[in-house]
């Protein structure tokens, strides 16, 4: 697995990818501008992709993908810990993480790769054009995660 920078336009795989972490098109469109995006790649082919931008003094991991085929392979523990490295590299303390209360796999993820729980923004996905429901939940709620760099 190699993971790598990549500034070129985004791809409509990479964006099929990003869909699927952020069912809402254009919110995602709306923070890929001057985002610093890395991919994950097994040989030639795409296998994850991570998105971190920096809002005012933050810097946030807004979105992160890994193709169903490579999930549970360790490819998003590798996104998250270059992540964590380009965020600290370019100066930053602390970098915040938001999934939905529905996302369990993402909550232990986020987790397991030294974020822990910082607060709710309550309501959040209720606007969202299509419900989005997740282990049986209604997904309402974002939770908003932060890793010490």
């Amino acid at each position: 697995m190699k993971i790598e920078p990549y500034d070129h336009k985004v791809t409509d795989a990479m964006m099929s990818l990003l869909l699927m972490a952020d069912p809402d098109e254009r919110e995602v469109k709306g923070y890929l501008d001057g985002a610093s995006i890395l991919i994950a790649k097994d040989g030639p082919d795409l296998a994850g992709i991570a998105v971190l931008v920096k809002r005012n003094c933050e810097y946030e991991l807004v979105n992160i993908a890994v193709k169903e085929s490579q999930q549970g392979k360790g490819v998003a523990k590798c996104l998250i810990m270059e992540i964590k490295a380009l965020a600290k590299n370019l100066g930053a303390a602390e970098l915040l993480v938001g999934t939905g209360n529905s996302s369990l796999s993402q909550l232990a993820l986020y987790q397991k790769c030294g974020f822990r729980m910082s607060y709710i923004k309550a309501d959040f996905f209720a606007s969202y054009p299509e419900p989005i429901f997740e282990n049986g939940i209604h997904c309402l709620d974002m939770v908003i995660l932060c890793a010490k760099l």
